[in-house]
């Protein structure tokens, strides 16, 4: 392990940092948390960084302890406190990085908050933002002058479904249109490991007011595995949409794969 780099894990990640840093053979470095009563926070690192490759592992996702937005702030506080303290190069690592979703004007009038949530990363100073799997490559790119990098998780996911999917048939199926590249990825990732072609399929979606609403299964499921593949969970209004797809069109199971769990209402 490099002796230049610092590895800190804020309180929400301190888990999950415990585990990074375990890989890389090294321990987390200490830093100081606080929330006043006012609400405010301040968060600091407690070692000497001058000249240090610094990374901060937080994923901004709310929790039952601290919103999306305390999170932000204290990851912001952070980096902006080690690009102060001299850090050589200062490394968000954001597993889940949040307002991914909001990449474009939907209604006359609306913000662009993935754009705005990356202006607030260079405010601070941060020289590389580190994530996985977000809603929109593209625009991941393109809001953030700051280099990232950007990780999948679907290797993982295809050696575990190895075991799974045995000889069967299967069929890697996006719940939506804005999906259908990353389940063609994922389709030839797992067609690898299988050692076979996987074909693919998506469902019609359709946003109203009230709620997701499904339409019709593009592609063919029938006596097949099918995999259900998508970047997050959040309400599971689209998933359920997509398996009930599934099944209707004949699937002979129906198996959820996504990278982060949100769960809410």
């Amino acid at each position: 392990m490099s002796p230049d780099l610092r590895l800190f894990a804020l309180s929400e990640s301190r888990d999950f940092g415990a585990a990074v840093a375990a890989a890389l053979d090294t321990e987390l470095d200490d830093h100081h948390e606080q929330t006043f009563t006012d609400g405010e926070h301040e968060v600091r690192p407690e070692v000497n960084v001058r000249g240090r490759d610094a990374f901060v592992v937080q994923s901004l996702y709310a929790d039952d302890t601290w919103s999306v937005n305390d999170k932000l702030c204290r990851l912001l506080f952070m980096l902006g406190a080690l690009h102060d303290a001299s850090a050589e190069r200062v490394t968000a690592v954001v597993p889940y990085l949040c307002y991914q979703r909001k990449d474009r004007k939907t209604r006359p009038r609306g913000p662009v908050t993935t754009r705005y949530v990356a202006g607030l990363f260079e405010a601070v100073g941060v020289d590389r933002v580190l994530t996985m799997d977000v809603h929109n490559l593209a625009v991941l790119q393109n809001a953030f002058r700051a280099r990232t990098e950007h990780l999948e998780a679907h290797p993982l996911f295809v050696r575990q479904l190895n075991d799974v999917v045995g000889d069967a048939e299967v069929v890697v199926v996006s719940p939506d249109e804005g999906g259908v590249k990353r389940a063609g990825k994922f389709a030839e990732g797992l067609g690898a490991v299988l050692d076979r072609e996987v074909p693919t399929a998506f469902v019609e979606k359709m946003r109203k007011d009230e709620g997701v609403t499904g339409g019709a299964l593009v592609g063919s499921v029938d006596g097949r595995i099918a995999i259900v593949v998508d970047d997050l969970i959040s309400t599971g209004g689209t998933l359920s949409q997509a398996v009930a797809s599934c099944a209707a069109g004949g699937a002979e199971t129906v198996y959820a794969v996504a990278t982060h769990g949100l769960f809410v209402g």
